[in-house]
C-alpha cells in the first residue's frame, strides 16, 4: 500500500511537462516518463468514455 502511495507522491513532485528538453534524463527517468504519459492517456480516455455515455444517454432521451 505504501509503494502506490509514493508512486502517486513522486509523480506529483515531478510533473510531466509538455515540449521539455528530454536530452538531459536518464534512461530509467525517460522511461517512468513514458509509464506516467500512458497512465494519463489511459485516465483521460476513460474520462472521455464515461463523458461518451452520459452524452448518448442525452441523446437518447431528447430524440424520443
Amino acid at each position: 500500500m505504501q509503494d502506490e502511495f509514493e508512486s502517486k507522491t513522486s509523480s506529483l513532485a515531478s510533473p510531466v511537462v509538455v515540449g521539455e528538453d528530454l536530452s538531459r534524463l536518464s534512461v530509467d527517468e525517460l522511461t517512468r516518463r513514458i509509464e506516467r504519459l500512458t497512465e494519463e492517456i489511459s485516465r483521460t480516455e476513460r474520462e472521455r468514455d464515461a463523458r461518451g455515455g452520459v452524452r448518448a444517454a442525452a441523446d437518447a432521451l431528447f430524440r424520443k
